[in-house]
């Protein structure tokens, strides 16, 4: 078992940020809940299930008109930053509208040419000039490691601030992997849960960090297996497979969507990550064998889900959005409540909301 270490102050970043998380995750907890997500590892099973469960009330309760202004006045003490130096769309808007839900003040930077970063500043000084402005900061950026480093400088400032990671380059994505789990709570909830289903993955799941985020949270359900559906050279890496193993979660990897996903209860389709090319690579492999197509819809359970974390190219055919197994578009707007569940969370003030009556 790993040794838990208590006083970080004597480490330097390098150092700690090579540790592993077993030994560093009480850095991101204060006063028992957690004060930054950065990995989707800190989720535990209990967490998810009291999320899940905020996130149905505050759907509930914004449904009204009084209880919508009501949530709203919530936080309206507090002010978010939205960090957000690699593109965005549903992840940007869903946490921006998470944060109004909560009556949040939000500030917004989308660009290191719209901050002193173009001056030459370090993205170290930017984040600490954010934190004397907001309660909160919520960070997508292109370098793996980013959003803790910012979490490891702050919790050592005289005003710490919150730190969610929105995305970090090819390493992880906490929250999408939270909205994705409340989609498949919700869809199997009369289906027994998410215990006991098959979850097909389809893409490129070497550089997909949702997919590595979604495949650590798996591990807190029984009898769950995992096909892995990909190109060769975009096959999910090593450290997956270990945890995997460690955990004994049954999986297998294969190169064909047709020959398992008559045993799928969710697909779960990923676009192929081709920013992340150096070399163009990705040009020269034949994506279509990794697409969606009606053909193989017909031959899914007629209770499976499909799944994808948007955006998408051509990887699932347009004519299957009419289909009722296609919850991608719910998947997105299920992550504006999770969201807003997570921040209420955070700033402890879910107990209000779930003794609120309707």
């Amino acid at each position: 078992m790993s040794k838990k270490i208590t006083n970080f102050s004597k480490l330097t970043w390098e150092k700690f940020y090579k540790l592993p998380l077993s030994e560093k995750s009480d850095f991101f907890i204060k006063d028992n809940v957690l004060f930054d997500v950065i990995y989707s590892q800190q989720f535990s099973k209990s967490l998810l299930e009291n999320l899940f469960t905020i996130a149905s009330k505050i759907r509930s309760v914004a449904k009204s008109k009084g209880g919508h202004d009501w949530l709203q006045t919530l936080l309206s003490h507090k002010r978010a930053m939205l960090y957000f130096i690699q593109p965005s769309t549903r992840t940007f808007l869903s946490f921006q509208s998470a944060c109004y839900i909560l009556g949040m003040k939000v500030s917004e930077i989308r660009s290191t040419s719209t901050s002193s970063e173009i001056k030459g500043e370090s993205p170290e000084d930017t984040i600490r000039t954010f934190s004397s402005y907001a309660d909160l900061i919520i960070m997508r950026h292109f370098e793996p490691g980013m959003a803790e480093k910012a979490a490891w400088i702050l919790n050592q400032t005289p005003r710490p601030v919150r730190i969610i990671n929105g995305g970090s380059g090819k390493d992880q994505h906490p929250t999408q992997a939270l909205l994705d789990m409340y989609t498949l709570h919700l869809s199997f909830q009369r289906r027994g849960g998410i215990d006991n289903k098959t979850i097909m993955m389809v893409g490129d799941l070497k550089r997909g960090r949702t997919v590595r985020s979604l495949s650590y949270l798996l591990r807190h359900y029984k009898n769950v297996n995992i096909i892995y559906v990909s190109p060769e050279h975009l096959k999910i890496e090593d450290d997956i497979k270990r945890f995997l193993k460690k955990h004994k979660i049954p999986f297998i990897e294969t190169d064909s969507i047709e020959k398992y996903i008559n045993e799928a209860d969710a697909v779960y389709m990923t676009r192929i990550q081709d920013e992340y090319d150096i070399n163009k690579e990705s040009l020269d492999i034949d994506y279509t064998k990794f697409h969606l197509t009606k053909k193989l819809v017909k031959q899914m359970k007629k209770d499976a889900i499909i799944m994808h974390p948007l955006p998408r190219r051509k990887e699932i055919d347009i004519e299957i959005d009419k289909d009722k197994r296609a919850m991608y578009w719910r998947q997105e707007r299920n992550g504006m409540w999770i969201r807003s569940a997570l921040i209420a969370y955070m700033f402890s003030i879910e107990n209000e909301i779930l003794k609120y009556q309707n």
